[in-house]
């Protein structure tokens, strides 16, 4: 699990994306900018945005209800061309949500470490007072009568949910070009994507549209975008956050990840999630460390802070098939380290290539199992018919985009009678 930080991962590394052209995003709301980083502006150092919002609430620098102000015109003035929100919450809610805080500092109650973060909220994760349709026409309109317990928990601590981040369709995809609503742009370069599935969390951070957001990661859906967008993102172990409320891919794969521009953003975030939940078997019992304060700032390091450790580059993956941009980089976040240093070495993995399509069996198996209950009768959208077999069809075909018929129907083939032990069972072992 992840429940500890060692010394030699305490450094703080901040990459900001190379090449990188100005941005149509690039404005701040005036209000803020002496207390947060410009949208798209690397700092010269990472800074823990969280942490300056609550240092402005409490010194009475601003108000969270000048900090929703804030946030709220400059993601409306830039989110018809980004697209990173399929549904944002009303501007009544958010700013009821930001008087409160405010009512509760003039009282001097304690707030939480959360409060005034505007959070945005991957679409396939349940929230009660939002639609979360997943991505797909399927769930067009649903809205579920419970906060997943990762929302759940954002809220007790002060958290501000802004919205429904745009999604590949049931995060099935790595690009957001997969939702069935519409295409999340690259904040950095409009004719690039986000990666994905969880393009429009990482987007929404990267142009500061919201402090830090919540993705779901099955094969990378956090990790992937977040490199895309210039952020952090963080994909826990599993069991370490409750799956409780998140629409289901695959079960033994799907976590609920972290977005924030800074580590430590990212690691108060996964603090406010983590922990064990009654409503998920699978949930973690191991107690939650206070990840933040495992983390050194780089002004407190010595010159050479990674002395002893020992780092091996997997040759498989600079092989056949890796782009030379890609593979460059890895190569100088080698060197860097060795600067800091480690001692990097090769190591061969044979069975690296079988990783992918194990993935691939395992995930479309489980999906073609959970994606069953969206026949029209139990859950989703109905379209309707004469007969029954019909109406599962046509609900199924009509509902349901490219791409997850694809799984489902690569899921089917190798859960069936005939090919379970061939595909299935050998992907598992």
């Amino acid at each position: 699990m992840l429940n500890s930080i060692n010394h030699h991962q305490k450094l703080l590394l901040h990459r900001s994306p190379k090449c990188l052209s100005p941005s149509p995003f690039s404005t701040f709301p005036l209000t803020l900018t002496e207390n947060l980083p410009h949208p798209l502006t690397p700092p010269s150092k990472p800074t823990s945005q969280i942490l300056s919002i609550r240092h402005s609430l409490l010194t009475h620098q601003l108000t969270a209800v000048e900090i929703a102000e804030s946030y709220l015109t400059h993601l409306r003035r830039i989110e018809p061309k980004l697209k990173s929100f399929l549904h944002v919450a009303d501007e009544e809610y958010i700013l009821n949500e930001a008087k409160e805080i405010d009512n509760k500092i003039s009282r001097n109650e304690s707030v939480g470490l959360l409060a005034g973060v505007f959070v945005g909220v991957k679409d396939n994760i349940c929230t009660g007072n939002m639609p979360s349709t997943a991505g797909s026409r399927l769930l067009e309109g649903y809205r579920p009568p419970f906060d997943a317990t990762a929302v759940k928990k954002v809220r007790e601590l002060g958290g501000i949910v802004v919205g429904k981040t745009n999604m590949d369709e049931f995060g099935m995809g790595s690009t957001t070009e997969g939702s069935a609503f519409q295409v999340t742009t690259n904040p950095w370069d409009a004719s690039c994507v986000p990666g994905g599935s969880s393009g429009g969390s990482a987007a929404a951070v990267s142009a500061r549209q919201c402090v830090v957001s919540l993705g779901s990661d099955t094969g990378g859906s956090v990790r992937q975008p977040a490199s895309f967008c210039g952020v952090v993102g963080l994909k826990p172990t599993y069991g370490r956050v409750s799956r409780y409320g998140l629409v289901a891919y695959a079960s033994s794969l799907d976590v609920i990840g972290c977005f924030g521009t800074s580590v430590a953003d990212a690691g108060i975030l996964l603090h406010a999630i983590a922990g064990h939940d009654r409503f998920d078997s699978t949930s973690s019992k191991q107690e939650v460390p206070e990840f933040k304060s495992q983390l050194t700032a780089s002004d407190n390091f010595e010159s050479r802070p990674l002395q002893g450790l020992r780092v091996g580059i997997i040759r498989e993956t600079l092989e056949d098939g890796v782009d030379d941009d890609v593979a460059s980089s890895i190569r100088e976040a080698a060197s860097h380290l060795e600067d800091l240093g480690c001692t990097v070495t090769e190591v061969s993995l044979p069975s690296f290539s079988l990783g992918l399509p194990a993935y691939y069996v395992l995930a479309c198996s489980e999906s073609s199992s959970n994606l069953s209950r969206y026949d029209g009768v139990r859950y989703g959208n109905r379209i309707a018919a004469g007969e029954l077999t019909h109406l599962y069809g046509d609900t199924r075909a009509g509902g349901f985009g490219p791409e997850v018929k694809r799984r489902i129907l690569m899921g089917t083939y190798a859960l069936s009678a005939g090919y379970y032990d061939a595909y299935y069972k050998r992907a598992q072992q």
